[in-house]
């Protein structure tokens, strides 16, 4: 470039950087390690009961490290699981990750499980049918000994948390406060309204984010189920407003806000319901795969304990029924564990809405500052990760962003693309139906709204054109 050549300064777009689609859960590698642990602990056992069968002439034991082979294989479907999609949590091939392969392992066990539990059923009822010879100096240790190995396996697995419970601890201690928020979307602001209670009386506090609120002019009413009214001033703390009223148990009623302005007086609504978000979340934060792996372990060391109890009962008094009965009643657990992992696991697979009042809570924050939304999915991407998809109606010019930033206040929603659809002020569609009246009939104070309002209905505008009437600007 010589020096008579001027510089051109281009001043290129700057858009939103790609957002990730990693959902895997919390501490989804420990997890991982955990399973191959109980994996070679389980081997190891193996190996050690067919070797001492073989070398000490006893079938028992040789049959018991065979049943051992099928329950290190059912947790190796867990481990490979964890694996897979860990190392392809990053492929453009899964559209929404692959927070969902746990789940699908989750289920597949759920449909071992219930094969195990027809086939415990079968023997027992054969048992009944056709009583064996039982060798009680053999089977007894042996039952003893696969429950001490299906204890230690459960220690393990849950050695790294209780996430697979469905994290309630964890979750109410990362997120508690964030069950009883609310975000209204105002003129000047995001209005975050909260329940306070950390260590201190429950109290509302306010603030407004990139603006500024008075306490005078923040006034709230709560209205309960039987019909009793509160209402609560504020005074200013500072970076938030605070009511100095406390608020009663339980935290469920209708919140009525209204703020003064210049403008005049503005009222927005929103909904408390008393710890109902928190427990739906806490079934949102499972991890299947692993309640899959525990599952397994427990059913085997719930059908040790029962033939232990089965076979010291036939010994002791000659109740020789006690065992078949043990298995079965092992079989009918084993069971119903199974039937509550599949319906779970298939209705995530499903894309099953996991968590309706959610949903509840996300209208009533969507629908707080007068807009409406028309339609909402959602749905679990991967244990405490969800995805949201929603249409919102609006004769406001908020964008998007200002939807998803209202809906930040919900820690779980992971994914969330939002819909704007504009609908024309009442008035403007008032003016479109009489176009075919005379423009000067049509009074001062329409044109004066369209002269505030024009900008959000373009089309109305094109009509009053063709009808030889300009808007005023």
């Amino acid at each position: 470039m010589t020096n008579t050549e001027a510089a051109t300064e281009i001043e290129l777009p700057v858009f939103p950087q790609i957002h990730s689609h990693v959902f895997l859960g919390k501490n989804h590698e420990g997890s991982e390690r955990r399973t191959w642990a109980v994996i070679w602990l389980c081997g190891a056992m193996m190996v050690a009961e067919i070797v001492g069968g073989k070398l000490f002439g006893s079938l028992a034991l040789i049959a018991d490290g065979l049943h051992m082979s099928t329950h290190a294989g059912a947790l190796l479907l867990a481990a490979l699981a964890y694996s897979y999609a860990r190392k392809h949590a990053h492929d453009d091939n899964y559209v929404f990750g692959t927070g969902k392969v746990g789940d699908l392992a989750g289920y597949t066990s759920a449909i071992i499980l219930a094969t195990i539990a027809l086939l415990i059923g079968y023997e027992a009822v054969m048992r009944f049918m056709n009583p064996i010879t039982i060798h009680f100096g053999e089977a007894i240790p042996i039952a003893v000994l696969g429950l001490a190995v299906n204890a230690g396996s459960a220690w393990l697995l849950s050695a790294g948390g209780h996430h697979h419970h469905g994290h309630g601890h964890h979750h109410s201690h990362d997120h508690g406060h964030h069950d009883e928020t609310r975000r209204i979307s105002l003129e000047q602001g995001v209005l975050v309204l909260e329940v306070f209670e950390d260590g201190v009386p429950p109290r509302f506090r306010v603030r407004v984010e990139a603006a500024t609120l008075r306490a005078e002019d923040l006034t709230i009413e709560t209205v309960r189920q039987d019909g009793k009214q509160q209402i609560f001033s504020f005074v200013d703390q500072g970076e938030y407003l605070e009511s100095p009223t406390e608020i009663p148990e339980p935290h469920e009623f209708t919140a009525k806000i209204k703020l003064v302005s210049k403008s005049g007086t503005q009222t927005y609504q929103t909904e408390f319901e008393e710890h109902a978000h928190g427990a739906e979340n806490g079934r949102i934060h499972i991890d299947h795969n692993m309640r899959a792996a525990l599952i397994h372990v427990m059913a085997d060391a719930a059908v040790s304990i029962l033939v232990i109890i089965g076979l010291c009962l036939a010994y002791y008094f000659g109740w020789l029924w006690m065992d078949p009965l043990a298995g079965m009643v092992g079989a009918c657990v084993i069971a119903s564990w199974s039937y509550g992992l599949m319906k779970d696991t298939s209705g995530i697979l499903l894309d099953r809405n996991p968590d309706h009042d959610l949903t509840k809570n996300i209208r009533s924050a969507i629908e707080a500052s007068g807009d409406k939304l028309t339609d909402l999915h959602l749905w679990r991407l991967g244990p405490g990760h969800m995805g949201a998809i929603l249409s919102v109606a609006t004769s406001t010019q908020k964008s998007p962003a200002q939807f998803k930033t209202l809906l930040s206040g919900f820690p779980s929603l992971s994914h969330v693309t939002v819909e704007v659809i504009p609908v024309y002020p009442a008035i403007c569609r008032i003016a479109g139906e009489a176009r075919g009246r005379k423009a000067q009939d049509r009074g001062q104070q329409t044109v004066l709204f369209h002269r505030h309002e024009h900008e959000l209905c373009p089309e109305w505008c094109a009509q009053m054109d063709n009808l030889g009437h300009v808007p005023a600007t």
